[in-house]
């Protein structure tokens, strides 16, 4: 959540209108040339003034994570047809599913969580510079949860670990520090990470090496085909910037550079489906490390990469999932704030002109499953809350 609030108060002068691409045009996914409407389920806090839905699967769980009281903790939060479940943590005081791409169906579940270890090295990394309220200066690791039980993913011999991803067959993506101290790492970062692949069974773990010339990476989403994509660039702070300097697809352990928008950072894909292609959110040019300017992005192998555009007046973009059928959700940000968007048919809309009127409104819409629902986070007029939500479409009769 901490990731999504910062980036929504980032606003940039420069103003772009979004335009339905030719490529997209003439994509193959075809039906209703017009957007669907939807209907919004408010899921709910755990006590705190906050919480996110970041993954839904295709049995219609959507995960994330929940503030806890004080709103200086976090957990990772399971919501089943309803019902709210607290997953708890490895230990430490927060954790969370921080990703979209979170795809099993069998009930596997990946995230992040504190350790009840104090780090050695004073790193804050990825975990709660991006994903936790505060940071605990504990370590962190990926997780994964299995009929109730969360369990530690192993790293590459260092002290930190994120899990991001993991598709049907039960493999896993994340990034994990090794024991290298990295002289491009920016204080209290000090040691070097790199993409990985979490095995099938509990303890296994591959390095994906970064492209060359490059030092480190991130792995960020899995498809059923065991494609990988993610970011490689150098250490930096571990959260973006000039980590994501390139933007990478691992097919058998090989890293290809996808290209990019034309900027040097925060070149990040975030979702990859089952037919290969790709979304994200890539810098133009003239951007810095401190200055981002990134728009969504959809990338094929035989099209290459596009921009997504923006919600008129806005100037951001992100893209944070893509269905199998096609259909795109993100976020557009502007100097109104962050809302949440879908691109159907290649034409975004804000998810609020599609929903019946309430209390909610949609800030960023962060994943979306085969079945059509959305899940992300809103904010809510009444409560003054930053609720989770779930968004199903409306010719449906009743939610899940």
């Amino acid at each position: 959540m901490k990731f999504k609030s910062s980036i929504s108060r980032i606003a940039l002068t420069l103003s772009i209108v979004a335009v339905m691409p030719l490529w997209l045009a003439a994509k193959s996914h075809q039906g209703d040339q017009s957007q669907p409407s939807y209907v919004v389920v408010n899921l709910g806090t755990e006590g705190g003034t906050a919480s996110a839905a970041n993954a839904i699967n295709n049995l219609g769980w959507a995960m994330g994570g929940a503030n806890l009281p004080g709103d200086t903790i976090e957990h990772a939060a399971l919501w089943i047809h309803g019902r709210k479940m607290d997953l708890g943590t490895l230990g430490g005081p927060s954790s969370s599913i921080p990703w979209p791409a979170v795809k099993n169906n069998q009930g596997l579940i990946v995230g992040v969580s504190d350790t009840s270890i104090v780090d050695p090295l004073g790193e804050i990394w990825s975990c709660a510079e991006a994903f936790f309220p505060t940071s605990s200066g504990h370590t962190c690791q990926g997780f994964r949860w299995e009929k109730g039980a969360m369990s530690a993913l192993p790293t590459l011999g260092g002290d930190n670990g994120v899990a991001t991803g993991i598709n049907n067959q039960g493999y896993a993506v994340g990034w994990a520090e090794n024991t290298v101290h990295d002289s491009t790492c920016i204080a209290p970062q000090v040691l070097q990470f790199e993409a990985v692949e979490y095995g099938t069974k509990l303890g296994q773990i591959k390095e994906l090496p970064p492209l060359a010339g490059d030092l480190d990476g991130a792995a960020t989403a899995i498809n059923d085909n065991n494609l990988v994509v993610g970011i490689s660039g150098i250490c930096a702070n571990a959260i973006g910037g000039a980590t994501a300097a390139h933007m990478a697809l691992w097919q058998n352990g090989t890293p290809i550079n996808i290209g990019n928008l034309g900027g040097g950072f925060w070149n990040t894909p975030t979702s990859i489906n089952n037919q290969n292609e790709v979304v994200g959110f890539s810098d133009l040019p003239g951007d810095s490390a401190a200055d981002p300017n990134y728009h969504a992005f959809y990338w094929n192998r035989s099209s290459g990469i596009h921009d997504l555009g923006t919600l008129p007046g806005d100037s951001l973009s992100i893209a944070w999932s893509i269905s199998n059928q096609g259909l795109i959700v993100g976020q557009s940000i502007g100097p109104n704030g962050s809302t949440a968007v879908v691109w159907h048919d290649g034409v975004i809309a804000s998810l609020n002109t599609l929903v019946q009127s309430g209390s909610l409104t949609l800030v960023y819409a962060n994943d979306i499953n085969d079945s059509g629902e959305i899940v992300g986070g809103a904010s809510d007029s009444v409560t003054g809350k930053s609720p989770a939500f779930l968004a199903f479409p409306a010719n449906r009769r009743n939610s899940r």
